[in-house]
């Protein structure tokens, strides 16, 4: 008889395998690999105030009688602000609403022509990008503009209405965080389709809290379309438990990848296009890489100049190409480490699945030639999910983010300017927000591994 991670808080098995008796209190029979995680964060993980039992919702709202319609209406006046944001769209260089109204609907009139982008530049993202580009086709009464920006409020009234059904019981702090935590961003998440592609992300981790196969199933589906729409949410299935959960999640991940490609490939030309794209990317001004060689630039060590190239700003000099490999050495090293971390973990929690895709995240994130401002938004919806358990152990990591959040919004758009031509204070932002997704990257790498791994296993 199998028996899945039981859904929201209440302790889990560390794999399928695990006896019914485990989750009534009764002690686990099997060998090593298979220990039942303690119901008490490992000595060492509950040093910061956000492990306390009582740290509720509360702590960051005082929600009187009515949580659910006190989370609704903070929803929708920093909804309501965010649209008015995007309405002026002035602040620093402005134009964040541009990428909509001009490349998503450009590429749009492509799609209705059945072809991808040929020979864009821009267009350096897979295949299943393009059914979120075309979704405001839906809306013809709307301007594609007007279309957009109603599903990606949308998108992200699903990803509310999830992260405080995950644990309605107490309506915890996941929920308010993602509804607090977006607006830092301010009106960006409205102007990028990251909203919907995060969506998939939390759809799919919450999922996997059921005990029920059919979940775990939907799972990867939700998972497998988000990798084609955006590669990351592949990720949310890293830290699945062992054994049936892994199978089911897994497989039907990537059958609803191969399908979903398959069908866009026989109905649109070019479809591995963005792939050319992507490999000629250099070091974005905004990535960890591209910080250190703004700071010797602006120390006059480094004789070099920014391009605009694949759509963005990129460094073009001496030892940029170095750079670049070692970025790309550095995230192939996380992977292995990733993948190191799958072998050797014996005691999974219901908030295993959460903290492994945020902490894989992360770790890809800050290894990346690039750093666009709009990944906060994944981050972001990672760290919601992981804060509807009290299992978790991202707590320090999520406040981290929050933060780098309000940095990241200061060097685009309104400091866009000081970034490009390099200056002190442009230079400052980027390291105190890259600083900021470094610790927050360590921090879960390192929490990840002590919850999860015995200390001589």
């Amino acid at each position: 008889m199998t028996n899945e991670p039981p859904p929201h808080d209440a302790p889990p098995h560390a794999t399928d395998d695990a006896p019914h008796d485990a989750a009534r209190g009764a002690p686990a029979v099997g060998p090593p690999a298979t220990r039942t995680a303690s119901a008490t964060p490992p000595p060492g993980l509950t040093r910061s105030p956000f492990e306390s039992e009582t740290f509720t919702s509360a702590t960051f709202v005082t929600v009187g009688r009515g949580p659910l319609l006190a989370l609704a209406a903070v929803w929708a006046l920093t909804r309501a602000g965010i649209l008015f944001l995007l309405w002026r769209d002035r602040l620093g260089i402005g134009g964040v609403a541009s990428e909509v109204y001009a490349l998503y609907h450009y590429w749009y009139g492509l799609f209705a022509l059945g072809t991808f982008p040929p020979g864009d530049v821009t267009w350096q993202y897979p295949p299943g990008a393009a059914l979120v580009v075309m979704a405001p086709g839906v809306l013809p009464w709307l301007t594609y503009f007007q279309a957009f920006v109603l599903l990606t409020l949308l998108a992200d009234a699903v990803v509310v209405l999830a992260l405080a059904h995950a644990d309605s019981a107490r309506l915890t702090h996941g929920a308010w965080y993602w509804v607090l935590g977006l607006p830092l961003l301010l009106h960006l998440p409205l102007a990028r389709y990251d909203v919907m592609t995060t969506a998939l992300a939390v759809l799919a981790l919450l999922a996997l809290k059921s005990r029920k196969p059919s979940a775990h199933r939907a799972a990867g589906v939700l998972a497998g379309l988000g990798a084609m729409v955006k590669v990351w949410p592949a990720l949310a299935l890293i830290g699945t438990p062992r054994g049936r959960t892994t199978r089911e999640a897994w497989a039907a991940a990537a059958l609803t990848a191969l399908a979903l490609f398959a069908t866009l490939a026989m109905f649109f030309t070019g479809s591995l296009d963005f792939l050319r794209q992507q490999s000629g990317r250099g070091v974005q001004i905004e990535s960890t890489v591209g910080t250190g060689i703004a700071l010797a630039r602006v120390t006059g060590l480094w004789r070099g100049f920014v391009e605009l190239r694949y759509g963005s700003f990129e460094y073009v000099g001496p030892y940029v190409s170095t750079l670049g490999h070692l970025a790309l050495l550095l995230t192939a090293l996380a992977f292995i480490w990733l993948l190191l971390w799958r072998l050797r973990a014996r005691d999974w929690t219901a908030a295993t699945p959460a903290d492994a895709a945020l902490a894989a995240v992360l770790l890809f994130t800050v290894t990346s030639r690039v750093i666009s401002p709009q990944y906060l938004i994944w981050l972001l919806g990672l760290a919601a999910v992981c804060l509807t358990s009290r299992a978790t152990v991202m707590r320090p990591v999520a406040v981290l983010l929050l933060p780098a959040a309000l940095l990241s919004v200061l060097a685009y758009p309104v400091l866009y300017m000081d970034v490009v031509t390099g200056t002190w204070t442009g230079v400052v932002v980027m390291l105190l927000r890259n600083g900021l997704l470094v610790a927050a990257a360590a921090l879960a790498a390192r929490r990840l591994w002590t919850s999860a791994v015995p200390p001589h296993a």
